[in-house]
């Protein structure tokens, strides 16, 4: 699998920035390239740099350089543009970026800053430098006003799209002034920031600044994606893990009416990194239906490779079997035998957490056209780099050769980091010389994902007479997310499984984490939060465990473990610091919110779970109901996140409700399972997403801002959905769910 690159905007020297403004005609990056020199009749004249330009009747266009993948991110970093140009913001509007990478002397630089999202740092990852943006050429426009009063820049004042002189009681508008900003130089030294209390539009909830094309179908998605003399393919990929075609015979695809061409497509070795997934059969047709049905007529012998025996019932036999050894200790803090030994007693559990698809709405596709010396990409990504680096991979060009665009994506959860289907397209494509659509259909992404690792749990306490908690270890035998990356040791798998600083490390003093590694067939990766989708189900249900086992009340166990706010050291994604009290006055929130520790009839339960996932906080409360004969009703939700500053509350509110539907509709019925080496499911009705039905109207989503800076919220409000859940399950009908998904367990 190809590494994720980093998403994080560029720390780049001003030189840097100058030699990569030099090879645009001068334009000089400061966050903020300035245009260049040009005839007064062109739009480029209006522009402040690549992300701002001003029209004549004073409009704003705002160039969001991140991929959209439904989080809102299209509509944020505008705001933090338009809140620090200080413009209306009712006049703006957007202009999505392509790939911006430029070759210098150095190497290549990135001509728009860091284009990629993931790991909820879309948002965090561009907050200074999307400001600096705004700054920068609300600075210009003042220095332009103020050359043309012939007064000193900081006698001016800017206001909603207008620079004005108070000892002058005179104004510009930003319209007038914007060809003679673009020429001045930027001085040195970075602009100056709003403080928090001027701001006008960040922090206020605002409308997402393309809804109205999404919802009359104007958007475009790579799946839409049309270009001249475009031709469709399809990919039969290998139905065995790691399996690959032996011989094929295209007789009757080729008779199918529009099919062009048919050619073997190879793969990785079952032991190399992945640069695409599987090996295959490739089918090249004048539309993508032609394309399927030559492949349906396909006549290809498999050899089965080497995980032909794989299943899904060895895989959890192996995991519980290893958990009977030893493994490798990767965190041993205190002296965790000894606090074991000294314990009054001592609680065990196991859990299980099995591979889940990523199941986005729009199936992965990617537009490529490779020429001699060119290629030109078109694709749903969550990562342009990635994309950049494996069309240069298949095609052999270098990468500023390499023209990337990307489209608004049709969900992406982790799957769209890793850019297999753009290699596959230009694979095709330059074996064909054709531009190339190629398309997955819903059967390929379920049965050809990157899928969320699976893995068995068993963690273990030691407590004092009092119930006080002495002792704890989370042992985990799982198929790492690292299996098969290129620069990954052996002894590193664990890295992307366990996360030491997660709670309850500088809380609980003895602590241990041990690890064991699955090596099963599937391809592994990043899932909604990775292992925290994982781990916070496991300890988040362990703790009421032990809560119940104590006679202590789920509620006060967690906030006397969590305590007051302070700064504990956190290594990890998300880090520097974890504040536990941040999570206690979060569970504090729903908990009251909900009820609990009210009595409740028969049958009905309140469950509760919070965690710290990349750098924010989230507490879920859920009631439910459950029939004699097992039937389960959600009947109430309560989540509350806190991610620091929220920039747009609209678009956190429908990331925490959207997080806490997936979070539900995963635990409800979603896994992968393998017989004899293969995926055993294909589409919806053998992998279920929630229905309408089984989301309550009463849910709420509240936002707790904490701090003047924003943290990540893509991601929070997914892992503690099924913690939740499940004990809510044990709340009202005293069955713990130890395995997911929960799928009829409450019927047995």
């Amino acid at each position: 699998m190809q590494r994720a690159e980093p998403w994080s905007a560029p720390a780049l020297s001003r030189r840097c920035f100058l030699v990569a403004g030099a090879s645009l005609a001068g334009g000089f990056v400061l966050g903020v390239p300035l245009a260049h020199a040009v005839p007064a009749d062109t739009a480029a004249q209006r522009r402040l740099g690549h992300f701002i330009e001003i029209t004549a009747g004073g409009d704003v266009i705002i160039g969001t350089n991140q991929p959209e993948i439904g989080q809102g991110i299209r509509t944020t970093l505008p705001m933090l543009v338009a809140e620090e140009l200080d413009v209306d913001w009712v006049r703006v509007s957007i202009r999505p970026m392509p790939l911006g990478i430029v070759r210098t002397a150095d190497g290549y630089a990135w001509q728009y800053g860091g284009q990629g999202v993931g790991g909820s740092t879309g948002l965090t990852s561009n907050w200074e430098y999307m400001r600096e943006v705004g700054a920068a050429a609300r600075r210009q426009l003042v220095r332009a006003a103020a050359e043309r009063w012939k007064v000193a820049p900081e006698s001016c004042a800017t206001e909603q799209g207008y620079v004005s002189c108070p000892a002058l009681g005179e104004r510009y508008a930003y319209a007038d002034l914007v060809a003679d900003a673009a020429l001045l130089d930027p001085p040195e030294e970075k602009p100056a920031l709003k403080s928090r209390s001027d701001y006008r539009i960040v922090g206020k909830p605002q409308r997402t600044i393309d809804a109205e094309e999404i919802v009359t179908g104007k958007t475009r998605y790579g799946i839409d994606t049309r270009q001249p003399g475009m031709r469709y393919a399809v990919i039969a990929r290998s139905p065995w893990l790691n399996g690959r075609p032996v011989s094929f015979d295209a007789t009757a695809a080729l008779k199918v009416d529009g099919v062009l061409d048919v050619f073997e497509i190879r793969g990785p070795q079952p032991d190399e990194p992945y640069q695409i997934l599987a090996s295959g059969v490739a089918v090249v047709a004048t539309s993508t239906w032609a394309a399927i049905k030559g492949r349906n007529a396909l006549r290809i012998e498999w050899d089965k490779g080497p995980n032909a025996s794989d299943s899904s019932e060895k895989f959890w036999a192996d995991n519980a079997s290893m958990l009977d050894g030893a493994g490798q200790v990767v965190l041993d803090d205190g002296d965790f035998d000894a606090a074991i030994a000294a314990a009054a007693r001592v609680i065990v559990r196991r859990y299980e957490v099995p591979f889940v698809s990523h199941a986005p709405l729009e199936p992965q596709n990617c537009y490529a056209h490779v020429t001699g010396d060119s290629c030109h990409i078109i694709a749903p990504t969550q990562m342009p780099a990635g994309a950049s680096r494996s069309a240069a991979w298949a095609t052999g060009l270098e990468r500023d050769r390499i023209r990337v665009e990307f489209t608004r994506v049709g969900g992406g959860f982790g799957r769209r980091l890793t850019n297999d289907y753009v290699a596959e397209a230009a694979l095709i494509s330059k074996k064909t010389g054709w531009p190339i659509q190629l398309q997955w259909t819903r059967e390929d992404d379920i049965r050809n994902d990157f899928y969320r690792p699976a893995g068995m749990h068993e963690v273990r306490a030691g407590l004092d007479a009092a119930g006080s908690i002495l002792g704890w270890t989370q042992r985990l035998a799982s198929a790492s997310k690292h299996y098969r990356r290129p620069d990954v040791a052996a002894e590193d798998l664990w890295q992307a499984e366990l996360y030491p600083d997660d709670f309850p490390r500088h809380i609980v003093p003895n602590l241990r984490l041990e690890y064991f590694h699955n090596a099963i067939g599937l391809a592994r990766g990043s899932w909604r939060a990775p292992a925290h989708t994982a781990n916070a189900f496991v300890i988040q249900s362990f703790l009421d465990e032990i809560a119940h086992e104590t006679g202590q009340d789920p509620l006060e166990l967690r906030l006397a473990l969590y305590g007051e706010e302070r700064e504990l050291d956190y290594g990890g994604h998300g880090g520097p610091t974890f504040n536990p009290g941040r999570l206690a006055r979060l569970l504090r929130f729903v908990a009251e919110r909900i009820g609990h520790g009210s009595k409740l009839p028969a049958g009905h339960g309140i469950g509760i779970a919070s965690h710290f996932t990349f750098g924010g906080y989230a507490a879920h409360a859920i009631q439910v109901a459950v029939s004699g004969s097992g039937d389960l009703k959600i009947e109430r939700i309560v989540a509350a996140i806190d991610c620091g500053l929220a920039v747009n509350p609209n678009a956190v509110e429908a990331q925490l409700q959207g997080a806490t539907i997936d979070g539900i509709s995963t635990a409800l019925g979603q896994q992968i399972t393998v017989r004899d080496g293969q995926i055993q499911q294909s589409n919806f009705h053998d992998y279920p997403l929630a229905r309408i039905r089984d989301i309550p109207a009463r849910f709420e989503a509240h936002i707790l801002p904490y701090g003047d800076t924003p943290t990540g919220a893509g991601e929070i409000g997914l892992p503690t959905a099924a913690p939740a859940l499940t004990n809510a399950i044990f709340a009202a009908t005293g069955k713990r769910i130890r395995r997911l998904p929960i799928l009829d367990q409450l019927k047995a």
